[in-house]
């Protein structure tokens, strides 16, 4: 077996770890397989079998098939009054054949953005719009006299169709995965510092499918013989027997943490020995909470180097985004308009006072502004804060909210509940106070707090809504509200912010995590 660390980090008991961690590993695990293993053959070939990414692409395909069917089909029934041409009959029978192709050109099949909202988002956003630059460019070279309808009823279908059926796919795997089917064994690789938090990073994306089995680990020091655990990860070894422990959990991905011993031409060793097992390869590079697209590879001097791209909350995707808020915001508004005149008139006759309740917090760079929303609780609850202080039954101990707090109203638990009390905002949206989504608004006490990463969330507008709304609301802790903050500020873009749109519905009906 080749070596692809140096054997100088093993410890004093290093040569009896191996044996004893494989029989301690198989009586733990052998009961939490969720497939038939693989068999391997004399020259290390897998025996075929069909992996889920196999039948999510086929499943992808075909539907995305029908949706470039249904979508033509749809316009040529909308508009069959017009008695649409034969070259215009014939364009949309190859709406089915472009669309796919789109997608196939905006990596919509790729394994690794399979079941993966955002990118998969992202590609069906793109393939729209380059089905449109496919058929006005058709239009153009055969000359054909395309009718706007068509174009304006093909392309929306498209682009719904195509976001539901994803949507649908994604939900089924992961309804798959929760149940241990689908999931990828792995074993991941590293030092014993930097593995740790691979192993963590790994088992807060459950929805990307990857369960680690064992670990191989260098620099780690024990002082009995028994087998270590990493994270609750039973160790198998050290870097060098990581091909035996792929054979005997058979592992479908091995996942190497940041290890100053394992890289250049171990690594590349390494990636030779699972080409001829079929097993994927994953590097960390070390840097956690940065979303994919700011990560990219460029070559220098012949050595390929991560770069990191800044992020970017500024310029013209700031102006977007302005817009994209204020437009939404008046159509929920107007929407919603019934809804807000019932809530004002049931809040009014639940208990005496105002019923809109301002309150200071603060926004972008540091500016504070007055934050409306409907009064959920009595005209006296500021006072008699300071007496439920000590009550120990708060979610958050910095962004303080009990789960039975008294001084809410009967009408005011049902509008938390459903977070129907923060719909006034939609005024503050409209001001450029706050964004639709952004991070939590935090009040001026709890600035004066904050650490110097937790500053970092002033850098961008407060959300309606946010990673926080629809990731478990005020059951968070302040550290797990903190990280999700942090990495929307980091990562923002667009498609996330619809994905945090369309994800809010669905947590405001549970109403988990409301009080």
């Amino acid at each position: 077996m080749t070596d692809f660390v140096r054997a100088g980090r093993r410890n004093a008991h290093g040569a009896r770890l191996v044996g004893e961690a494989a029989r301690d590993i198989v009586a733990r695990l052998g009961d939490r397989a969720s497939a038939p293993p693989r068999a391997v053959g004399e020259a290390g070939g897998v025996a075929s079998r069909r992996p889920w990414d196999v039948t999510y692409r086929r499943n992808a395909f075909l539907l995305d098939l029908v949706a470039g069917a249904a979508a033509a089909a749809a316009a040529l029934a909308m508009w069959s009054h017009m008695r649409p041409t034969t070259h215009e009959s014939q364009l949309l029978a190859l709406i089915p054949v472009l669309w796919v192709g789109a997608l196939a050109v905006t990596h919509g099949y790729e394994r690794r953005y399979l079941g993966t909202a955002t990118e998969e988002y992202r590609a069906v956003f793109h393939s729209t719009f380059l089905v449109l630059a496919l058929v006005s460019v058709i239009s153009y070279v055969l000359k054909l006299e395309l009718s706007r309808g068509f174009i304006m009823t093909v392309l929306p279908m498209l682009f719904v169709i195509g976001m539901t059926e994803r949507h649908l796919l994604r939900r089924r795997l992961q309804s798959r995965r929760a149940r241990g089917l689908d999931v990828q064994r792995t074993v991941v690789i590293g030092d014993a510092r930097s593995i740790g938090p691979l192993i963590r990073e790994i088992r807060r994306a459950p929805g990307q499918g990857m369960q680690v089995v064992a670990a191989c680990v260098s620099g780690l020091m024990t002082d009995d013989d028994e087998a270590t655990d990493v994270e609750g990860v039973p160790v198998f070894g050290y870097p060098e027997e990581a091909m035996s422990a792929v054979d005997l959990f058979d592992a479908e991905v091995v996942a190497v943490s940041a290890d100053p011993d394992l890289c250049g031409h171990a690594l590349r060793r390494l990636s030779w020995a699972l080409e001829e097992r079929e097993v994927d390869l994953i590097v960390a590079p070390g840097i956690f909470e940065v979303a994919g697209p700011r990560l990219s590879i460029r070559r220098a001097a012949g050595m390929p180097l991560l770069h990191v791209e800044r992020p970017v909350m500024s310029g013209a995707r700031r102006a977007v985004k302005k817009v994209v808020d204020r437009v939404l915001a008046v159509a929920a508004a107007v929407l919603a308009l019934p809804l807000l005149l019932g809530i004002a008139f049931a809040v009014r006759l639940d208990s005496p006072g105002p019923v809109l309740f301002r309150q200071t917090r603060v926004g972008a760079k540091g500016e504070h502004f007055q934050m409306l929303k409907f009064r959920t609780m009595g005209v006296d609850a500021e006072a008699r804060l300071s007496d439920l202080r000590g009550v120990q039954d708060a979610g958050n101990t910095v962004l303080y909210k009990m789960r039975r707090d008294p001084r809410v109203t009967r009408v005011g638990r049902v509008l938390r509940r459903y977070s129907l009390d923060e719909l006034p905002q939609l005024i503050n949206v409209l001001r450029g106070q706050m964004s639709l989504v952004g991070p939590r608004p935090p009040l001026p006490s709890e600035v004066e707090g904050y650490e110097p990463d937790a500053a970092r969330r002033l850098r961008v507008q407060p959300g309606l809504t946010g990673l926080w709304q629809v990731s478990g609301r005020s059951d968070l802790t302040w550290e797990e509200s903190l990280r999700l903050d942090l990495w929307y500020v980091d990562n923002w873009s667009l498609a996330l912010d619809l994905q945090i749109i369309f994800r809010t519905a669905r947590a405001v009906l549970r109403g988990t995590g409301a009080y």
